[in-house]
């Protein structure tokens, strides 16, 4: 064989194909909607909802900033909200792991979320 032919088993390996950003924003949604016990639809409302919706919304919309390294402005516009809505629900989301219950679970998500993402976000 010469190095101009290619041989069907000289082919690099493929990893599994590769999820959008958008796609894994809804896998986040719905894995923290299903961790938190909240209905998908709340957690998808235009309005803040039931104080647990509201508050599984802002864990999404952490992991989203933390695990896939969105900037709040992308964040915002993956959940219909603004940056700055993004940027508080960061900042409540931080202050309620003082709790341990609460920061078991999200280093739970964080880590399963994040161990996903890193083989099927796009680089």
């Amino acid at each position: 064989m010469t190095t101009t032919e290619t041989s069907t088993f000289c082919r690099p390996l493929t990893g599994p194909p590769r999820l959008d950003e958008g796609a894994v924003c809804r896998l986040v949604q719905d894995v923290v909607a299903a961790s938190f016990t909240v209905p998908q639809e709340q957690m998808r409302a235009g309005s803040r909802g039931c104080a647990p919706a509201a508050f599984a919304r802002q864990v999404a919309m952490y992991l989203t900033h933390v695990v896939l390294g969105l900037n709040y402005s992308a964040t915002g516009r993956r959940f219909h909200r603004d940056r700055t809505t993004v940027a508080y629900a960061c900042r409540v989301v931080e202050d309620r792991r003082d709790n341990p219950q609460t920061d078991v679970l999200l280093q739970a998500l964080e880590d399963a979320l994040g161990a996903f993402a890193r083989t099927r976000v796009r680089p």
